[in-house]
Formats: structure tokens, C-alpha cells, sequence
């Protein structure tokens, strides 16, 4: 009867791993995990995807790059014991689509289902990033919801903090192990906070201003004859392209044509005379608040916060600055995860560890 039992017990569990834990805690599941060079062991692993246009620009190798990347989360995926949980995670900016609802169990049927659903994922220069996939919209963000710096992450106000924004949504999926491939990672960031009286006032009287108001017309004239100069360029671009036997060159539109002129180096005749200031929380807030989001979400469940890598995919000749690579490494350290930055086509090609590619 008990070797019945104990075989039955272990299919409950779907055969997954079982090794001991440091306080002695029998866990099922476990799986070893490699992604682009950085190693884990989880029972419950996420895996966040930046899908955004700035992930298939041109200096990042294009769609061919982010195949590699599709591959490398979805081969993983096969490779899980069968007793692991998992979920993928695609995100554009703040815009997210969840492989499943809930995390759900690795094996041969859900990593067909994977495969299945990421396969069309900037797959065409025709649908980028998360366009047109009806399901992908804005989460609502759970966790400290009358926090006062929680209320300053969603994309209400700009600049937005799109990585703290998605690392609040991580968190919030009560995982052990989070991966994340980036395209932008410059740690915690700058959280923008509203502006107070003094600084309301001081920005309605420079709007107000006569000046300003001048400048803003004369600029606003500009607007369509800019919008045809990128579309003139672009098609120019994409015709020398075509005949090279390339693909059309991906464009950053995050922010309309005030992203696009800078991607194709296009200058104003008349600059914008300046868009709202934000004023931004002091890091250590936003390191205190992710502080309280952890102590929210797992300490008080006597739970380990997961640990948070991060594989920043940048292009050949992206500047990075070592300040920016600093605050990188900080991000990791505050979370107990590892980075990684890979740098072009070729760089992604040899540190990938997945030998084939998704149709």
C-alpha cells in the first residue's frame, strides 16, 4: 500500500525533479534553466518578452535577431521538468499579453500551444510588436494600489516608467524565477511624480506665454510637412532596400513623428517649444516602494521574493552608458538575479542556446 501510495503521490506531482531544499523542504519540479548564458533552478519561472518595434530595428538585426530570441524562450520551454510551472509574457511597453492566464504546467502539449502562439510575434514587417493581437492591452496593477508611487507607474503620465511598470506586473504573477529580455534597461529608471502647486503654475505661465504660443503655431504649420518627409525617406530607404533583396526598415513610432524624425535623423525648421515637465521621485522611493511590493506580495506569505535576470538586447553601436550599466546591476542585485548585454545579430546568434529556428 505505501508503494502505491508513493507512486501515485509522485504522478500527482507530474514527475518532475525532486531535491531537497536548504531548509529541508522536499520540492518537485525543479528545472534547470539557461537562457542566452544565464542560469537558474525554479519550480515556477516567468519569462518576460519586450516585443516593441525598438527590438526589430534595423541596427538590432531585424526580424532574424528576434526569431533567435523566440527560439531561446520557447526551446527552454520544451526542455522544463515536467512537474514546472511556467507562463511568457509579452509586453509593448506597457501593453501585455499573457501566454496563459494562470502559470501552467511544462509538457509536450502546452509547449505546442507555445510554439503555436508566439510563432507570429514580429514575425512580419507587415505586424509589428503587439499590434493587432486584440487580447494584448494595459494590465491593472494589483498590488498597493493606494500607494502613492504605485499611482505614478501606469502610463498616465509622461515620461512613463515602462520597466517599472512591467516589474510590478512580473512580480505580480507569484513566480520563483523571472527572466527578462529587453530591448531598454536602465534599472529602476526615472518615475515621473506630479507636479506640485509652485510647479503647475510655473508651467501654465510658460504656456501661456506669448512666446510660447508663437513658437507652437509656427512649429504645429511644420507638423504635416514633417509627416511627408518621413514617409518620403522611408520610401526611399525601403526602395534601395528591396533591391539589396532586404527587408523595410522598422521605424520607432512610439511617440508618432517626434520618435520617427530622430530615427531618420530629419531636423525641425521650427523645434517644439517644450512639452510638459515631469519631476521625478529620488531613486531610493522607488527602490523603498519595489521594497514594500515584495513584503506585500510574498514576505508576509513567509515566501522568497523571486529572483529577476535580465538580458538587455542592444544593437552593434547602441551607447550605453557604464552609469546606465551601474544602475543595471543594481536592478539584479536588489531582486538576486543576474544580467547580461548582447550586442547585435552576431552577438545573439553565438550566445543563443537554442540550435534551431521557429518557422
Amino acid at each position: 500500500p505505501l508503494k502505491a501510495f508513493m507512486h501515485g503521490f509522485m504522478r500527482g506531482f507530474g514527475g518532475g525533479s525532486l531535491i531537497q531544499s536548504a531548509n529541508g523542504r522536499m520540492q518537485f519540479g525543479i528545472s534547470s534553466v539557461n537562457v542566452f548564458g544565464i542560469k537558474a533552478k525554479a519550480e515556477r519561472i516567468l519569462f518576460v518578452i519586450d516585443t516593441s518595434r525598438e527590438m526589430v530595428s534595423d541596427n538590432k538585426g531585424g526580424l532574424n535577431s528576434y526569431r533567435i530570441i523566440k527560439d531561446e524562450i520557447t526551446q527552454m520551454v520544451g526542455k522544463l521538468s515536467a512537474g514546472t510551472l511556467f507562463n511568457v509574457m509579452l509586453h509593448d511597453h506597457q501593453k501585455t499579453l499573457l501566454f496563459s492566464q494562470q502559470l501552467v504546467t511544462a509538457g509536450t502539449q502546452n509547449h505546442a500551444a507555445l510554439l503555436k502562439w508566439i510563432a507570429p510575434i514580429n514575425a512580419n514587417i507587415n505586424q509589428l510588436a503587439l499590434d493587432g493581437f486584440f487580447m494584448a492591452a494595459k494590465p491593472i496593477l494589483k498590488a498597493l494600489p493606494n500607494d502613492p508611487v504605485q499611482n505614478s507607474i501606469p502610463e498616465r503620465i509622461l515620461p512613463a516608467n515602462d520597466t517599472a511598470f512591467i516589474t510590478q506586473f512580473a512580480l505580480e504573477q507569484k513566480v520563483d524565477t523571472i527572466f527578462v529580455i529587453a530591448g531598454a534597461h536602465k534599472g529602476f529608471e526615472n518615475l515621473p511624480r506630479p507636479l506640485n502647486a509652485k510647479e503647475e503654475a510655473d508651467w501654465n505661465a510658460k504656456i501661456n506665454s506669448v512666446e510660447y504660443k508663437a513658437q507652437l503655431a509656427k512649429h504645429n504649420i511644420e507638423v504635416p510637412k514633417m509627416e511627408r518627409r518621413i514617409t518620403q525617406k522611408l520610401n526611399r530607404i525601403n526602395a534601395e532596400r528591396a533591391q539589396k533583396g532586404q527587408p523595410p526598415r522598422v521605424i520607432n513610432r512610439r511617440y508618432g513623428i517626434y520618435s520617427a524624425h530622430k530615427d531618420l535623423n530629419l531636423e525641425w525648421e521650427t523645434e517644439h517649444p517644450g512639452f510638459k515637465p515631469w519631476p521625478f521621485y529620488e531613486p531610493k522611493e522607488i527602490e523603498k516602494y519595489f521594497s514594500r511590493l515584495k513584503d506585500n506580495l510574498y514576505t508576509q506569505y513567509n515566501k522568497p521574493a523571486p529572483s529577476l535576470n535580465v538580458i538587455l538586447f542592444l544593437a552593434e553601436d547602441e551607447i550605453y552608458t557604464k552609469e546606465a550599466e551601474g544602475k543595471l546591476k543594481e536592478f539584479v542585485r536588489f531582486f538576486g538575479g543576474r544580467q547580461r548585454i548582447i550586442r547585435g545579430n552576431k552577438e545573439i546568434k553565438n550566445a543563443s542556446t537554442a540550435p534551431t529556428s521557429i518557422n
